[in-house]
């Protein structure tokens, strides 16, 4: 571009290139520059290599092997694509860079060790988020306390020197993200993203049904109870009111008739006693649902009430409970155990499906 640049303002005659892949493998391009762009600021175009010369010869033969530079082009991007997509199926990771809190293994690069230093970050962030604060609170609390970003930490970790004007500046959107990674679980994920094609270099978000997890690759930084905790929570997001206090029912209480959440109402002006929910339907509509609402010191006596009873049934029935406790534990193992097979017959059948791929890879090499 900045040739181009020097072109349009008269400062270049000629341009000479090792040969025509040098200048563009892109083929409509490449004829369009040599053909159109660059005589109309009349300037000579020399491939050494392919005998093209413009001010000389009419070179018939240049849009062929324009042609078959585009090819070649997109025959290794076929290739490297078969090699990438065998590699994630096969478990190892396809990033680049670590997420935020890992290394890679000195010994192994498709190992993942924990950073330490980032880990701590990183559990602080699940468990304030476990404490009812959201994303931008956090990102807030991290930029107060000076906390170094993942790339400024990075580029700390890598040079030594930090480039970036706002080291400390956390984004809402990064700790939204960094609190919905399978990575902090031990997992790997591959295939999140795609390019429409070779000619392109814009990321396309892949659906989740299209991902591909391989659980337990590598140490976890975050336990998955406390994971799952968190994609619950965010499904039943949470807002801090102005009391600075989240409410405990706050998007987990839904209406019976139309099966839609009951939001919570409370203000600076209303005591504890009339703070209540109430049905979002009816808010919206008063015609599709009816004004159902709910006081929360009457919704904490109700629960409240339920576990006394299941605390008095253990007490009084402890031998019953036990065995109920583990009939459903028993149950919970055999349904794992039934997914586990599937998953190992599944894997069975790629590694099958994986030996073939290599042996065409090699074949075609």
């Amino acid at each position: 571009m900045r040739m181009m640049e020097d072109v349009k303002s008269g400062k270049i005659s000629t341009i000479i290139t090792k040969d025509l892949s040098r200048f563009g493998r892109d083929y409509l391009m490449t004829g369009q520059y040599i053909e159109m762009i660059l005589p109309d600021y009349d300037v000579r175009y020399i491939a050494i290599n392919d005998n093209v010369d413009t001010l000389r010869s009419e070179n018939e033969m240049m849009v062929f092997k324009n042609v078959f530079n585009d090819w070649y082009a997109r025959d290794c991007s076929k290739k490297i694509k078969a090699v990438f997509k065998a590699k994630g199926q096969s478990g190892k990771p396809l990033t680049t860079n670590p997420p935020y809190g890992y290394k890679k293994s000195e010994a192994d690069k498709n190992v993942w060790e924990i950073d330490e230093e980032a880990a701590e970050v990183v559990r602080r962030i699940f468990q304030l988020c476990i404490d009812g604060y959201g994303p931008t609170q956090i990102a807030r609390i991290l930029t107060e306390d000076k906390v170094l970003t993942p790339t400024a930490y990075a580029e700390m970790k890598k040079s030594g020197n930090i480039t970036c004007t706002k080291p400390y500046h956390w984004a809402q959107r990064t700790i939204a993200d960094l609190l919905e990674k399978l990575e902090y679980v031990g997992h790997t994920v591959n295939f999140r993203t795609k390019t429409k094609s070779y000619k392109s270099k814009k990321r396309i978000i892949n659906s989740k049904t299209d991902w591909q997890i391989f659980e337990n690759t590598h140490e976890a930084i975050i336990s998955k109870e406390d994971f799952d905790l968190i994609q619950e929570l965010h499904k039943n997001k949470r807002k801090l009111q102005h009391q600075e206090e989240v409410n405990p029912f706050s998007g987990m209480v839904y209406c019976a008739d139309c099966g839609k959440k009951m939001y919570l109402c409370r203000s600076k002006r209303l005591n504890s006693d009339q703070e209540h929910l109430k049905c979002s339907t009816y808010s919206a509509d008063k015609d599709d649902c009816s004004a159902h609402f709910i006081r929360t010191v009457v919704l904490e006596e109700i629960v409240l009430s339920e576990l006394r009873k299941m605390t008095t049934f253990v007490r009084e029935n402890e031998a019953e409970f036990i065995e109920l406790a583990m009939q459903n534990s028993q149950q919970k193992q055999s349904a794992e155990l039934k997914a586990a097979k599937k998953r190992f017959a599944q894997s069975e059948k790629r590694v099958a499906e994986l030996d073939k791929l290599f042996t065409r890879l090699y074949e075609d090499v």
